[in-house]
């Protein structure tokens, strides 16, 4: 019974990042969600292109169910990283759409197995697993890129939250800044108060 409820509440969690996933990339323009947007590049089509791979690749060949559509590898020969960035000829259709076929793939593994079912992850140090364990490693990354996602809509428009119905109302400008001015006030202050090493 409360492998049934913990499967669900984890399948459900994931299905709602995924949306927010998605929708990081609404009314945006072309450039904007392929523009590298940090020093290592990260975009926000770029995030989305990579969980495709992860989820394919950790809820189709881990348990024997291999996605049936093709993939770009994330470990093959080609550019390292190059599953974190959208090429020019890449659309952004195309690259939505294979998330969204990746989920569906993924939903139908997670609907089929238990949560004991055993897979095998031959990239990690112990490479027997679950899909218990499965479903919380793709549960943590996609958290952790939803977070990324977070702050690069944040930086292109000043849009936060995780779906259009949760977004976070944008401050007025004035409110903002005076803000930053408290946040920055605090920051040096104690870092002459405590020094600039911080411990």
């Amino acid at each position: 019974m409360i492998d049934d409820f913990a499967k669900e509440y984890l399948h459900s969690d994931l299905r709602e990042l995924r949306e927010a996933m998605l929708w990081k990339l609404d009314g945006l323009c072309e450039y904007d969600v392929r523009r590298p947007l940090t020093a290592t590049g990260t975009n926000l089509l770029g995030l989305v292109k990579h969980l495709s791979i992860l989820e394919s690749r950790y809820f189709g060949e881990v348990f024997d169910r291999p996605h049936p559509g093709p993939l770009p590898r994330w470990d093959g020969a080609g550019e390292h990283g190059a599953d974190m960035w959208a090429t020019e000829h890449e659309t952004r259709e195309e690259i939505t759409d294979r998330y969204r076929r990746a989920g569906e793939h993924a939903d139908a593994t997670i609907t089929a197995l238990a949560l004991d079912s055993p897979g095998y992850v031959p990239w990690w140090p112990r490479p027997e697993v679950k899909l218990f364990n499965i479903l919380v490693h793709m549960l943590t990354e996609t958290s952790r890129h939803a977070g990324h996602a977070d702050i690069l809509r944040e930086q292109l428009d000043g849009s936060t939250g995780t779906t259009a119905g949760h977004a976070t109302p944008r401050c007025d400008t004035a409110v903002l800044e005076a803000r930053l001015v408290k946040i920055e006030r605090a920051a040096q202050a104690a870092a002459s108060r405590l020094g600039a090493s911080g411990s």
